[in-house]
């Protein structure tokens, strides 16, 4: 996702591309019930709907009740169908045939040369779509056999995991392809449920579309439990989302920090999900402070990350796994190796680099202050901002300036992401589900051309990518372990945290896929 911010950002932004989970909860003894209002509350606003323009975590789950893909993934992290119903692929070409007899909820049938054009619009880096390289690789290009339904991609260069990155690709119709305003506050797609109306931060109606006949897998139409409306209501406080699932008054909402445990306690369903929560960035942008690798260390050994740790996630730490989430991605990798705490060798790193104690306190160099701005999102409330004024106080100690920046979701996007305002270091926890998404942010363009919004150039990492994506799925597992290793030896990413982000049901059931709710899957009881 991401997003870019695509942010992906797990408790926050979070590419929300994170794989399925489940536990607790079911339909054992429970009647369900036809029709209904099922009402989510999501933690922030959307903002841009257009699919190809955000990897908001937030705005993804929204776009998986407008839009299809062309494959899906299950509960078992398989590929299932979506709108394809077969696909084959190597690294460098995959085809796709589609079913037969999908429309776009303008009742126009869905083509194979519109697939295609979704395809090649996010392909061609002139448009600037943010899931260009998360999906789609630059350059790739598709043709498409309307007659045959075939939709065949070519990429330029090797995508170990390319069949599910272009099948995860949100489909836009006709409509939206040719006036993509039409998508901002709107819809033009293949999915279960049209936008009726939009409230920009307070709430998003959508009604059920009763010619869907093609949910993913062996979906079937006339199954019962289904509602007839999704409402989506904003609510950025976790206590209050809390008191709403409690209550019963909304049936489905993450809650991560530990209001948690008061739903825990009150035995509703529980659909878990391990995700990245702490994971510190730095911006490495020419001319900034934090571009020297000796800085970037400097800044991490003053952390204690094992107390970060447990600060962030409101005490319910578990360590970090590496970039992407344990059960999250078909490659298993070994704990990072993070710099370890040490504060007189950090201090000691600063002087080398030039920057010296000032009359204040403050280190710095040819008169300029060792100055920094350090952003957060701040939705999870409470734990991130304390993780944050932590920071500021750990660096304060080796003589570093910091001022603290928290914002929405879609603000720290916008900053941090979007490389629309001045930073020096972030918590961006960025979920994905495949190592292949990660590669435009760790290297290639910066914005407004591209996603890595920190300016990394790890030539370490884009070798082992190299060698990586000329194998086929697992079989570049060790690969992509190696490409990590390089990231984080160099200090240019540090994830210290993962955190379970349970998705939380009631009055209704639920399974998540890619870490999003997935629409087809809501079943209303009574």
């Amino acid at each position: 996702m991401k997003s870019v911010l695509t942010i992906a950002t797990a408790g926050a932004l979070a590419l929300t591309l994170a794989a399925c989970g489940g536990s607790g909860g079911g339909t054992a003894g429970e009647d369900l019930v036809d029709g209904g209002t099922f009402t989510m509350v999501l933690g922030g606003d959307p903002g841009n709907l257009d699919p190809h323009f955000s990897t908001l975590a937030v705005t993804m789950q929204v776009n998986r009740f407008l839009y299809n893909s062309l494959v899906t993934v299950d509960v078992d992290g398989e590929l299932a169908s979506g709108l394809a119903e077969e696909w084959e692929a190597s690294t460098t070409e995959a085809t796709f045939t589609l079913r037969e007899g999908v429309t776009c909820a303008d009742g126009s049938p869905l083509t194979a040369g519109v697939v295609a054009d979704n395809i090649n619009f996010v392909g061609n880096p002139e448009n600037g779509s943010a899931v260009a390289g998360l999906y789609v690789p630059p350059g790739a290009s598709a043709t498409a056999d309307d007659a045959a339904r075939t939709v065949t991609v070519e990429s330029p260069a090797p995508d170990a995991f390319l069949a599910r990155n272009i099948g995860s690709l949100p489909i836009v119709c006709r409509p939206g392809l040719d006036d993509r305003g039409l998508l901002e506050r709107g819809g033009a797609g293949t999915g279960m449920f049209t936008l009726t109306e939009a409230v920009q931060g307070d709430h998003y109606t959508l009604d059920r579309r009763e010619d869907y006949t093609w949910g993913p897998g062996d979906w079937q139409q006339d199954q019962p439990g289904l509602p007839d409306t999704v409402v989506l209501r904003i609510v950025p406080n976790e206590t209050t989302a809390t008191n709403l699932l409690s209550s019963g008054e909304v049936n489905a909402g993450s809650v991560v920090g530990p209001d948690r445990r008061r739903l825990e306690a009150q035995g509703l369903l529980q659909r878990d999900l391990l995700a990245v929560l702490g994971e510190l960035w730095f911006n490495q942008k020419a001319g900034m402070p934090t571009e020297p690798e000796p800085v970037r260390r400097a800044l991490a050994q003053a952390l204690d990350l094992g107390e970060l740790r447990n600060v962030i996630t409101g005490g319910m730490a578990e360590p970090a796994s590496g970039l992407v989430a344990t059960g999250s991605g078909p490659c298993e990798t070994a704990a990072p190796r993070l710099p370890e705490h040490d504060r007189q060798a950090a201090a000691a790193a600063l002087d080398e680099a030039g920057w010296v104690a000032g009359p204040d306190g403050i280190r710095v160099r040819d008169g300029e202050r060792l100055s920094m701005t350090f952003h957060y999102p701040s939705k999870l409330g409470a734990p991130m901002q304390s993780a944050a004024e932590l920071v500021q106080r750990s660096w304060r100690a080796v003589g570093v300036d910091v001022e603290l920046r928290g914002g929405t979701d879609a603000q720290v996007e916008q900053v941090v992401a979007a490389g629309q305002g001045t930073w020096h270091a972030a918590f961006l926890p960025l979920n994905v589900t495949l190592p292949t998404q990660l590669v435009p942010f760790l290297s290639g363009p910066t914005p407004p051309n591209g996603n890595n919004f920190a300016s990394i150039d790890n030539a370490e990492y884009i070798t082992a990518v190299g060698q990586a994506s000329q194998a086929t799925g697992t079989d570049g597992c060790d690969s992509w372990a190696e490409a990590e290793r390089a990231v984080i030896d160099h200090v240019d990413v540090i994830p210290f945290a993962n955190t379970n982000r349970p998705m939380f049901g009631n009055g209704a059931t639920f399974v998540l896929s890619d870490g999003d709710v997935l629409p087809s899957s809501i079943r209303m009881l009574g």
